[in-house]
């Protein structure tokens, strides 16, 4: 495959240049402080007591975010065979995750990680194939865990369908998140069928899609896209069970981390105050939450993602406005960080690469 020209490297680049992080933020903090403004009053932080416990639970927050990038960087390891050294494969991570921050939710730093990838020393073929498989691995997580969890879990508490608080936005969750389910579950077999059985029917289908009027403007982009599954398939269609099993398990652990973030910044202000099975809900409420992200319009889901969490799992906290404050604390602590990490490596990152 042929390398990318120096201008559209440019170009892709330009999408996510650190002044960018300005827009995420100003987006997060304007609905957290319009939440606060609505629902605090003088009786709201009273109901929070911040002990060593407090401090404890705050640190495996930030434990499992550690876990949850190391398990990328296992990944990212696994599939490029070790090529990437752990500092490397940081650097990559941290430059990746800047990308899906300042970014809309929908888009992501699909196109930019090919870049980076290449940049650190693989050839594009390769790096689309490393890129195309963590999508695969990630929508596979989702499409395992998802009907896990409703099998596990009471539909009706998961959806909130039996909330006495009803709404447009409650009453239509269920079929938000089922169609989000079905979304992932037909790009995951398009994916699939296109890496492992039949590239370049794929690439076909792609190109045939992207001559409709509304889509043509995009046909060059369709074109390499299928170029690179082409590429990708020759590669991937070679590896071992071992290998996906190794990867999937990162995968695994990284999601799984993720997730658990909210919990433990829960028993930071309510230590002993929720039982286990609350614990695998609020755990689920996040997995359904993060389809509902994929739709934003917003870089990285800011703003969005806020308001999701209060009406989500605000009947896991005693009071709106604590819901708003713990929404920010839970981007504080997965979100914004990569935002001012990127900020610090990505323009290092260029002037060494360019």
């Amino acid at each position: 495959m042929s390398q990318p020209k120096p201008g559209n490297q440019k170009k892709l680049l330009n999408g996510v240049r650190p002044s960018r992080i300005i827009y995420p933020i100003l987006f997060g903090l304007a609905v957290v402080v319009y939440m606060l403004s609505k629902e605090v009053d003088s009786n709201t932080f009273s109901l929070i007591e911040f002990t060593w416990y407090s401090l404890f639970w705050l640190c495996i927050a930030l434990v499992m975010m550690i876990i949850r990038d190391l398990g990328y960087m296992a990944r990212l390891r696994i599939l490029t065979d070790g090529k990437f050294s752990w500092r490397k494969s940081f650097r990559i991570i941290m430059l990746w995750e800047f990308t899906s921050a300042v970014t809309p939710s929908a888009i992501g730093g699909t196109s930019v990680a090919i870049l980076y990838l290449n940049k650190e020393g693989l050839k594009v073929g390769r790096s689309s194939a490393v890129v195309m498989s963590t999508s695969f691995l990630d929508e596979l997580y989702f499409i395992v865990m998802f009907p896990l969890l409703i099998l596990l879990l009471d539909v009706q508490q998961l959806f909130m369908i039996d909330s006495p608080e009803h709404s447009l936005w409650l009453d239509s969750l269920l079929y938000f998140a089922l169609g989000g389910y079905l979304v992932k579950l037909l790009y995951l077999i398009v994916l699939t069928y296109g890496l492992f059985w039949n590239p370049r029917g794929l690439k076909w289908l792609l190109l045939w899609i992207f001559k409709l009027p509304v889509l043509r403007k995009w046909k060059h982009g369709a074109n390499k896209a299928g170029s690179d599954i082409i590429e990708s398939s020759k590669e991937l269609r070679r590896k071992p069970f071992r290998f996906w099993f190794k990867a999937f398990m990162a995968t695994f652990c990284s999601w799984t981390a993720r997730y658990w973030v909210v919990n433990a910044m829960l028993l930071a202000f309510w230590f002993q105050g929720y039982a286990f099975s609350e614990h695998i809900m609020i755990f689920a409420r996040q997995l359904v939450m993060w389809i509902m992200m994929l739709v934003s319009p917003t870089p990285g889901g800011s703003g969005f993602s806020e308001w999701v969490f209060t009406q989500y799992l605000g009947d896991f906290l005693p009071s709106a406005g604590l819901a708003a404050s713990m929404a920010l604390i839970w981007r504080l602590i997965s979100y914004y960080p990569y935002l001012f990490i990127g900020v610090y490596l990505l323009p290092r990152w260029i002037k060494k690469n360019f």
